[in-house]
């Protein structure tokens, strides 16, 4: 799954120019939590709600609502915008998993989508939760399979050959090194909440079961 594939859009964009008063009602009409700057077609910063919540006076001040309205209409994104702000970007080709490390390693929630310099959509936290979700197959009413398995050759095979064989229908599996155990931990979920036959039978093979979970369907 690509970014192309998840991400927005629809990108609502200010400029350097943009008053601190736009930029909050630009936020709250669009229902979004950051704001890319563009500067000549180029995307220069981006500004989050907490940024502009930094920025406002504080609710403790002693200025009135008009007074507050001025200082907000005068203050411009350029004036809260640090010069040399290290832009992240990422480009519709790109993975989404690469997004999510890309976001986990600059500790930002949401990256603008470049194309051949261009801006064509936005990905954020939100969109990347959405695309876990549907990639772990969670939508469903399924049932979960915890099991630890051994790195071998083969070994995913034997396994889904035997829920396979049980007549099951098999949503997903992921896979990932528990290293306290060192060993691999298993996930398999299965569209059928009766898979007590196969837990048995992967028992009977040899593999350590940890638990099965039935879970309802996640509404959008």
């Amino acid at each position: 799954m690509k970014v192309k594939e998840r991400m927005s859009l629809k990108v609502v964009t200010v400029n350097k120019e943009t008053s601190i008063n736009e930029a909050f009602s630009l936020m709250k009409e669009n229902n979004i939590r950051r704001l890319p700057v563009m500067d000549k077609g180029t995307v220069v910063g981006i500004v989050t709600l907490s940024d502009l919540n930094q920025a406002a006076p504080s609710s403790a001040t002693s200025l009135s609502i008009h007074e507050l309205n001025y200082l907000l209409a005068k203050t411009k994104i350029k004036d809260i915008l640090p010069k040399k702000q290290d832009v992240v970007i990422i480009s519709p080709e790109t993975y989404i998993e690469t997004a999510a490390k890309k976001m986990r390693i600059h500790r930002v929630s949401g990256l603008p989508v470049i194309d051949g310099g261009k801006l064509v959509g936005i990905i954020t936290e939100t969109d990347i939760f959405d695309a876990l979700i549907d990639i772990l197959g969670v939508r469903k009413t399924h049932s979960r399979i915890d099991l630890y398995v051994d790195d071998q050759p083969g070994t995913i095979a034997k396994i889904t050959g035997i829920i396979a064989t049980g007549g099951k229908n098999i949503l997903n599996t992921v896979a990932y090194y528990d290293g306290q155990r060192d060993k691999y931990k298993m996930i398999i979920r299965i569209e059928e909440l009766d898979c007590d036959d196969v837990v048995q039978k992967l028992k009977e093979s040899g593999y350590e079961v940890e638990s099965v979970i039935e879970s309802p369907e996640v509404s959008a």
